[in-house]
């Protein structure tokens, strides 16, 4: 059984239940996608699939010669957006083969992947939530990151040190998401609470580790 598919973000909505509780939920466009490679434990190590998502056409003459032989021996047209999910060591999967949205059901628990918003570079108090200083009273000290590290000893910034930085951007995993809704017919999940990322951006969408009895 596959564990995954790919997707885009939509954006963010609310439902309400039968008692009135209002219920933020997720948007994601998941799918179609297709098989563009079977990984096995023979050959690879291990079992998997590669798939590639179905949507904005890529002309052949932007890929590289050996990603468009890639897509070309698994006789898939090319795509621009890949990703690799597990699967069981007895599916019958081939390159071609089409994945839906249908491998998950309403209640089942989700892992979301995607890539949060990049803020740029940015300093200790908004990266790191620092305090920073007094705002009056002649205060010189506002926003600054104060000590990092002794002079005499190590005379070194240590690693992990707190300090300003590119903030953002990273490839950020929330766990344990319940599917509310699914939509075959046009490709559609609904997925309780946020995923990273912006409206959108690609996400991967796996089955979670705990099953049903853990999401939220």
């Amino acid at each position: 059984m596959i564990n995954g598919i790919l997707g885009r973000k939509i954006g963010m909505t609310q439902l309400f239940e039968s008692d009135g509780t209002v219920v933020p939920v997720t948007v994601v466009e998941a799918g179609p996608c297709l098989v563009v490679q079977r990984k096995t434990t023979e050959n690879d190590g291990y079992d998997a699939v590669q798939l590639g998502l179905v949507g904005k056409r890529v002309s052949p003459r932007r890929l590289t010669k050996a990603l468009r032989g890639h897509f070309e021996k698994a006789a898939v047209p090319p795509a621009g957006t890949l990703g690799e999910v597990k699967c069981d060591s007895g599916d019958a999967v081939a390159p071609g083969d089409k994945v839906l949205c249908d491998i998950f059901s309403e209640n089942e628990s989700v892992d979301v992947v995607g890539v949060s918003k990049g803020k740029g570079f940015q300093g200790v108090v908004k990266r790191h939530h620092f305090a920073g200083g007094g705002a009056t009273h002649g205060s010189m000290f506002h926003r600054a990151p104060g000590s990092i590290g002794a002079s005499s000893y190590p005379s070194r910034v240590v690693k992990g040190m707190r300090m300003g930085g590119h903030m953002g951007d990273d490839r950020i995993t929330v766990r344990n998401l319940k599917v509310l809704e699914t939509d075959k017919d046009n490709n559609i999940l609904v997925v309780r609470g946020a995923v990273p990322g912006a409206r959108g951006g690609y996400v991967l969408i796996m089955k979670g580790k705990f099953g049903s009895r853990r999401a939220r």
